[in-house]
């Protein structure tokens, strides 16, 4: 009777053991999949249209007609010598098409010539999102932008802020085919100058036209191509307004001129800036 009883009680025992492990098992909260868990990290970046969804366009041009519009650009840096060529207003027309071509020229001496125009005294803004839709030129020699400036981003107290950047949207050349530049450049051009940049691969850069973006707000820029962010940076972030260039140039940036055939062409489709709705 002793060892029946011995017997009984530690199947009793084994009995509530497993009902109390039964109970825990049930009773454990279900884990989440890694992809449902809240880590804290914030919500995703929002895409490019997201955010354009909060801004208005204020400044544009379409380059429809047949003539530059003298409203909104101004010939720039007119008759200077840049490195190997000239800055010549003849190297600038629109096609007829809806699309401003800057044209790099050699004449019969073999004088090179390039264009620049610019929206200084005409409009600038500070903050926004700027972009032009773009087609490269396909040669060696030349490279092509398309940027912001102020004139007192020159001044090398190491105060972009107040002094303004140089913010080279984007720069392109045939040395680096199927790729773009994305500059800051601030504190003057002297042995001051200082630089922040990245590149970005573009396919198909030659035969097609793209988009090419900034995003500057009061904490940082942000590149885009294509709609795609290409780079982004806090470095050097001016906070006054800035006014806008379109130009080639023959420096030797985009490799030795004399390897070139010309003529050769960047070709804009628009320029647009918007702005938040806030502003």
């Amino acid at each position: 009777m002793k060892k029946l009883r011995i017997g009984a009680f530690w199947i009793l025992l084994l009995i509530v053991a497993l009902a109390c492990g039964e109970k825990s098992v049930i009773a454990k909260p279900e884990e989440k999949p890694d992809e449902q868990v809240d880590k804290g990290e914030g919500k995703p970046e929002k895409t490019l249209a997201e955010i354009l969804k909060d801004y208005k366009l204020i400044w544009q041009d379409e380059f429809d007609g047949s003539v530059l519009d003298t409203k909104k650009w101004k010939y720039r840096a007119e008759g200077t010598v840049r490195q190997y060529a000239t800055v010549s207003s003849r190297t600038i027309s629109l096609d007829g098409k809806g699309n401003l071509v800057i044209t790099v020229e050699k004449d019969k001496e073999g004088k090179y010539y390039v264009g620049q125009v610019c929206t200084d005294g005409l409009f600038q803004a500070k903050y926004g999102y700027y972009e032009c839709r773009a087609r490269m030129n396909k040669t060696i020699g030349p490279h092509v932008a398309f940027w912001l400036q102020t004139n007192t981003m020159g001044n090398e107290n190491d105060n972009p802020a107040d002094n303004g950047a140089e913010i080279d949207i984007f720069e392109y050349h045939k040395m680096t085919s199927n790729q773009v530049h994305h500059n800051i450049h601030w504190n003057g051009y002297g042995a001051a100058h200082k630089q922040a940049g990245t590149k970005a691969f573009v396919d198909n850069i030659e035969q097609d036209f793209h988009t090419f973006g900034l995003l500057w707000t009061d904490k940082e820029y942000i590149f885009y191509v294509d709609g795609k962010e290409t780079w982004r940076t806090t470095e050097a972030l001016s906070k006054i307004p800035e006014y806008i260039i379109l130009s080639t140039e023959l420096t030797g940036f985009g490799g030795n001129p004399t390897q070139g055939t010309y003529p050769d062409s960047v070709i804009y489709d628009y320029v647009r800036v918007y702005q938040d709705n806030s502003f």
